[in-house]
Formats: structure tokens, C-alpha cells, sequence
């Protein structure tokens, strides 16, 4: 297939574009039902109860992409059930810094602003991919996104231009999260390159780094001294495949309540 012409189904895609795809697919997948996760996690620790809403809204929202990418799935042979509700925390393809829980709203607030745009700054590389069910969904998905941006970005200023105390605490949450996000948008690979070249996405790797650095510069000068430096990013033991450097995965508690263990016996959707 060249990359002028459209794919309506994944068996139309090269056999090397066609796992490529489905992994990228499944790394958004469980990236967004991680961070609705740990959103929902804030809903009554949240520091206002207009940003526990938020939360709720943001969770809401994420567990809304993550189902519709599961979906598309289905397209490349995988069980959508099985991928839901049956693995195991080393099989997820998430972004690693959503392993365990953010221990302070800081660490939540740069979640927001720094995963959350991440993800979008690859959503929107997907508009105009040759896969059609990719392009078709991102539109919607990146409108709803736009909240999320404003509101990790207004949290964001107004805790780096709080108290000193407040800066440094908000600097230490970016600091904890940024470098795992840059290592996230992988290597200018061979791999990586393939997805471009087939007109699956329109950058990745270095592009899309840069893209996400220039969309978060303004957060990072609100931060002054308290922003530091970030170094480029070590590819070193990095899997393309689940987009992770380390084998593991979430913590087994948060896998267990995304899957629904507890609640099982009344699922009525499988």
C-alpha cells in the first residue's frame, strides 16, 4: 500500500505497518485507562471541589478513549474482553510514569499537563492517517482533550506561582515526570519511521518530542529556577513495542480495580 491510499481495515496495511499500528493503538489504549484511573483516584482528595469534578470529568473522559481504541482492535484480531479484563499487570503497554499512584496533588496536577498533552501531541499526529478509523475518531477525542489542557495548565501556574514552597513541590512533581514522558515518544527508529513513511502518523519519535517540549515551554519558564534541565532521553533497554524501558508494568492493586475484579460477578457486558 502506498501512502497516498487509505486503509479502511488493518488485513489492507503492510504486514510490518499493520503490528506497528496495533501496538501504537494498544499503547494509547491502556496509557488513557491508566491516566482515567489515576484521576479518578483524586476525585475526593482533590483540594477544591471544583477540581475533584474535573477529575471525575477528565476519568470519565479518558476511559471513553481508552474503550473506543480497544475497540479497533478488534480489527487486528485481538479479544477487546481479554485485553479489558484478563491481563496480567506485566502485559500493559501504558506510559510508565502512571505505574503507581501520584502521591500529592502536585504529582497529579503534572500528570495533567504533561501526560495528558503527550498523548494528545500523538493524537494529533494521527489526523489524515492512512488507517481511516484512526483519523475518523481523533477529532472528537482531541475536542474533548481540550479541557484537560486548560485545566492542567491553570493548576500548573497557579502552583508554581504560589508559595516558594508550593514552586519547589510543583518543580519536584516535574521533575519525577517529565523525563519517563520525553523517553515515552521512543527513538527515531526504524520502526518509527515505517509508521510515517506508510502515512500512519505524520511524525514521531524526535518530531513529536518536539512538538510536546514546545507546547509545555510556557509551564516549564512558569517554574523559573524551580523547572531545572532535562537531558535528552536514554533509549537504553527501551521495548517500542509497549513504548516502556522497564519489563514490569502498573501496580497489581490498580490493575485489579481496572479490571473489575471485586465487581465481576456483575458484569453484564461480556
Amino acid at each position: 500500500m502506498s501512502v497516498l491510499e487509505t486503509a479502511t481495515e488493518a488485513k489492507e496495511l503492510s504486514a510490518a505497518a499493520r503490528h506497528a499500528t496495533r501496538d501504537l493503538i494498544l499503547v494509547l489504549a491502556d496509557s488513557k485507562r491508566l491516566l482515567g484511573m489515576r484521576y479518578a483516584e483524586w476525585l475526593l482528595g482533590a483540594p477544591e471541589l471544583e477540581a475533584g469534578i474535573a477529575c471525575a470529568s477528565m476519568a470519565q473522559d479518558e476511559w471513553g478513549h481508552a474503550r473506543l481504541f480497544y475497540a479497533m482492535l478488534r480489527d487486528f484480531g485481538e479479544d477487546v474482553d481479554q485485553l479489558e479484563h484478563g491481563r496480567g499487570p506485566d502485559e500493559y503497554a501504558s506510559m510508565e510514569v502512571l505505574d503507581r499512584e501520584p502521591a500529592s496533588w502536585p504529582a497529579l496536577v503534572a500528570l495533567n499537563a504533561f501526560v495528558d498533552t503527550a498523548l494528545s501531541v500523538q493524537c494529533e499526529a494521527l489526523r489524515g492517517s492512512s488507517y481511516a478509523p484512526l483519523a475518523q475518531r481523533v477529532e472528537k477525542l482531541l475536542d474533548e482533550e481540550r479541557f484537560h489542557a486548560a485545566h492542567g495548565g491553570a493548576w500548573f501556574r497557579r502552583l508554581a506561582g504560589a508559595t516558594a514552597a508550593a514552586r519547589a513541590e510543583m518543580g519536584a512533581a516535574t521533575a519525577a515526570v517529565l523525563p519517563g514522558v520525553l523517553r515515552w515518544f521512543g527513538p527515531d527508529s526504524e520502526r518509527a519511521r515505517l509508521l510515517v513513511d506508510e502515512g500512519i502518523v505524520a511524525a514521531s519519535g524526535g518530531a513529536l518530542r518536539d512538538r510536546f517540549l514546545e507546547r509545555i515551554s510556557p509551564l516549564l519558564a512558569a517554574l523559573g529556577e524551580a523547572g531545572g534541565a532535562f537531558e535528552a532521553p536514554s533509549f537504553a533497554g527501551f521495548d517500542e513495542t509497549r513504548r516502556r524501558a522497564s519489563a514490569g508494568g502498573p501496580d497489581e492493586a490498580t490493575v485489579a480495580r481496572i479490571r473489575g475484579d471485586r465487581n465481576r460477578i456483575f458484569r453484564t457486558d461480556g
